[in-house]
Parts: structure tokens; sequence; C-alpha cells
């Protein structure tokens, strides 16, 4: 019977040694993540997989930066990237967005191979990625206007030309290709300068 006193007065202490009372656990709050910039090589590449899961003939026609945050395309990256993809077999064109790290798509069209606005290329002809055209617009013009409007954004555009029968980055200093300060052309398959468009 001592022994049953024993423990019971045990029990009795250890319970009584917790005087916090439980707390529940909290749940913390997911950090929002910070903005990031990438090149538009990277970009094509995540948009690639989805595109081909919508079509798997589907191949790429243009590649476009997008401004947003303060993401000024100083280093041949930006913080949102419109990659536009066309499936042959399905007739139909469709563009993927990447921003902030998540990849969308955007809304279906009809395709036509004839339309020189949609022409698509082969993903392997893309070997300098858009940090190297910039690299190359620098040195034909881009250097002398920055250091003289140092807000001046810049964007980026891929695609292929049809007549010339090449993959060109167009670097692009100004807010959109129409009103640019200066439109540079780079081969993207060699980086090498090709022309001065404006």
């Amino acid at each position: 019977m001592r022994k049953l006193f024993v423990a019971i007065l045990a029990l009795a202490f250890l319970a009584g040694c917790s005087s916090e009372p439980t707390k529940p656990a909290t749940a913390e709050k997911p950090q929002p993540k910070a903005p990031e910039a990438i090149t538009g090589e990277s970009a094509l590449y995540k948009c690639y997989v989805p595109a081909r899961g919508w079509a798997q003939d589907a191949q790429p026609f243009r590649v476009e930066s997008e401004m947003t945050g303060n993401f000024k395309g100083r280093d041949g990256k930006a913080g949102s990237w419109r990659i536009g993809f066309a499936s042959p077999a399905q007739r139909s064109v469709k563009p993927y967005t990447w921003s902030n790290g998540e990849v969308s798509p955007g809304v279906e069209d009809t395709y036509s191979p004839s339309n020189v606005s949609t022409q698509v290329f082969n993903i392997q002809f893309l070997k300098v990625d858009s940090d190297k055209a910039l690299e190359a617009a620098q040195k034909h013009g881009g250097d002398k206007l920055i250091e003289k409007e140092p807000d001046t954004p810049i964007n980026y555009l891929l695609d292929w030309n049809r007549q010339k029968n090449e993959l060109t980055w167009h670097v692009i200093y100004g807010t959109d290709r129409d009103s640019a300060k200066l439109r540079v052309a780079v081969n993207a398959s060699t980086g090498d300068f090709l022309r001065v468009e404006k």
C-alpha cells in the first residue's frame, strides 16, 4: 500500500512540475519570395517544359522581356519574360510568362506557318544568352547612351529573321521597340554584332 501511495505522490508531483500551459503550435507565415531576375535563355527553358505539356511539337517563336519592378535590364536579365510558342500540328499559338519564379500560360490563339511574326525556331540555335547580347550591344552605342542617360531601361527581344535565316537578339534601349533611343541586333547563335537598327 505504501508503494502505491508513493507512486501516486510521484505522479502528482510530476504533473505539477509543468506550470506553463501547453501552447498551440504556431504556424509560421511563409515569407514572400524576393523578386528575382533571370536571362532570356533561362526563362525560355523554364517555359519550354509546360509548353511541351500543352503540345508535343511546340516550338518558340519569340522571347521578350517585360519591365517589372526595379529591374531595368542592365545585366541582360529581366524580372518577367513572355515566350510565344506555336504548335504546327494543332495550328495554334500559346504564350507563357515567367515572372518571379512562376510560369503561367496565356490564351491560345490560331497559328499560320506563313505569318512572319510567328516564325518558329529550333531551340538549339540559341547559343548566346541575353546577357552576352547586351555586352555586344554596349560596344555599339549602348555604353555611350547609358553614360548620358543612366535611367534608360533595356529590353530584349529574340526572334527568327526569315530573310537572313538567323536567330536574332534585339537589344532595345527604351521602354518599347517603337520609341527606343537605340536598337542593336546581335546574332543569337554566334554573338556577333549584326547592325544598329535605329
